[in-house]
């Protein structure tokens, strides 16, 4: 049977206590109905995992003995960020999901001029804190040891903005000139760039292309921004990281 994995903030360490709380706790007590002498996998996104027992479940925490390090390393070759268009409704949480497991480094959640959703800063704030928790709970499904970093909420242009010199960069257009067969390995890190539902202006696309952007179509039909994250991540990671 395969183990529970749980992050713990940590830092962890052979052969100490670990204290697990809120939703992790509650998560091991109500829902996996575990108790003490039961076996856990714990991580905390340094590297590795370890294995642990339960010592003891009390009231809101679980009491849990750090074992022995184990030396796995299921992250992908690639340092990947993907640059994603907000989204309506739950699919941004789908987005934050399968990009964790596909493997991506970095998530920005982008807003931009044709975006349906608006957040103020303290919504930003509050939807940051809830993709994060969603991209730790596909780590800890999906095996991976280091978490990926969901960055806050940012205008196409502060996004475009803030990016660090060199790498790789690709913008997700049905008119796009270059195709995944014709891309070179990727020097550095890869950016992907995906608008929401109504897509990116032809203004944004100029902008863009501005900062290094090569416009990449997949195929003859448009994608749904959920899908064509989901596709190109798979994609990339298929021609030049590790599926």
């Amino acid at each position: 049977m395969r183990l529970t994995r749980v992050h713990v903030p940590g830092p962890l360490a052979a052969g100490r206590m670990c204290t697990v709380e809120g939703a992790a706790a509650r998560h091991i007590a109500r829902v996996l109905r575990l108790s003490a002498g039961d076996a856990l996998i714990l991580f905390d996104g340094a590297g590795g995992e370890y294995t642990a027992r339960i010592e003891a479940i009390g009231k809101g925490t679980v009491q849990v003995a750090v074992l022995e390090r184990q030396l796995v390393d299921r992250e992908s070759p690639l340092s990947l960020t993907l640059a994603q268009g907000v989204p309506r409704g739950e699919r941004m949480d789908w987005v934050v999901q399968k990009a964790t497991e596909l493997g991506v480094s970095r998530l920005v959640p982008v807003l931009s001029e044709h975006s349906l959703v608006r957040l103020d800063p303290k919504q930003a704030q509050s939807k940051q804190r809830h993709w994060q928790g969603v991209a730790v709970a596909a780590c800890e499904q999906s095996g991976r040891d280091r978490i990926p970093q969901v960055a806050s909420p940012a205008t196409l242009a502060q996004f475009l903005l803030g990016l660090s010199p060199g790498g790789t960069r690709l913008l997700l257009s049905p008119e796009g000139a270059a195709t995944l067969e014709s891309l070179p390995p990727p020097a550095g890190d890869l950016i992907v760039l995906i608008g929401p539902e109504g897509g990116l202006s032809e203004e944004e696309q100029r902008a863009a292309r501005g900062q290094g952007f090569t416009a990449l179509r997949l195929g003859p039909r448009v994608l749904r921004t959920e899908t064509a994250a989901v596709a190109t991540l798979a994609l990339l990671q298929h021609r030049f990281g590790d599926l």
